[in-house]
């Protein structure tokens, strides 16, 4: 593939140099090919969805739609594996409601992996919860201008606008993956059942250390994917793989997520000395009204 010089990796599950019939039958009837809810991709609007699952950032694409992650539904395979033994029979359950004790809703779980006896009676479950990145910046801006005419923006320069997007990986983080894993984390592991988050590479390696333990005694399993490129057809085509899987403890996980890592307090000092130094220099304009009357 050529260096682009726009964000987009893949718009309507192809890749943005795809021409194919199928490809341009995505775009024009703006479908999700990765099993959403319905047909249509419905991300960020319905009417005018956002079609794009993925962008480039450092020359790789970042996944930036959770659906993105349901392709093959490889992650409830990757998630049965670690919740179940092997052979139970299981289905899986998308957008399940959570409510805490008091019967206040702590979220959707995205994906609830439920295990059944031979007459379809409940016998054990584990949450899947799906983390895609953040961006930062204008996505649909590009996007927009892309599909105004997907042939002739294929390789368009978008390197000079301004707000180009990148993946917000702190963000992600901190307002998306640890809440998640404080509250509905914390509300499955109270049950004593597990859980498995499945997030990109490029988002994982961002993450603190986490100390690991065995499968068996494992509160968590990070299923870590990413999108490598394939020929499908003789067409460029980006595919999910899963690269690793990593089973931690669910306190030490989020201990490690949550806790920032402190810079130096002399640092702070001297930033406090320069803001009272600014203040005692510059002192208030008083401004008085003469003869006001």
């Amino acid at each position: 593939m050529n260096q682009l010089k726009h964000p987009l990796a893949e718009v309507f599950g192809h890749l943005t140099s795809d021409q194919t019939t199928q490809a341009t039958r995505y775009r024009s009837r703006r479908l999700c090919p990765f099993n959403n809810k319905v047909p249509n991709c419905t991300k960020d609007k319905a009417k005018n969805p956002l079609g794009v699952c993925s962008v480039f950032h450092a020359g790789a694409p970042a996944i930036t739609c959770p659906i993105r992650f349901r392709e093959d539904w490889l992650i409830t395979d990757d998630a049965a594996s670690f919740f179940f033994n092997e052979g139970t029979a299981y289905s899986s359950l998308t957008e399940v409601r959570l409510n805490d004790a008091n019967g206040k809703s702590a979220g959707n779980i995205d994906v609830v992996l439920v295990a059944y006896d031979d007459h379809g009676k409940v016998m054990d479950f584990g949450a899947l919860e799906v983390q895609a990145v953040y961006i930062s910046g204008n996505v649909r801006d590009p996007f927009e201008h892309y599909m105004e005419d997907p042939k002739a923006m294929a390789h368009m320069d978008w390197s000079s606008q301004p707000n180009y997007p990148r993946p917000d990986y702190l963000s992600s983080s901190r307002k998306r993956l640890a809440p998640q894993l404080l509250f509905k984390g914390g509300i499955i592991h109270s049950w004593g059942r597990k859980s498995a988050v499945a997030l990109n590479k490029s988002f994982f390696e961002t993450l603190p250390k986490l100390s690991t333990v065995r499968k068996s005694k494992a509160d968590i399993a990070w299923l870590i994917y990413d999108l490598e490129l394939t020929k499908v057809n003789g067409q460029d085509k980006y595919k999910l793989v899963k690269t690793d899987e990593i089973f931690t403890g669910f306190e030490p996980a989020l201990l490690s997520i949550t806790t920032p890592v402190p810079g130096k307090v002399d640092d702070f000092m001297r930033l406090l000395q320069e803001r009272l130094d600014e203040q005692l220099e510059t002192p208030p304009t008083n401004k008085t009204i003469e003869k006001p009357f």
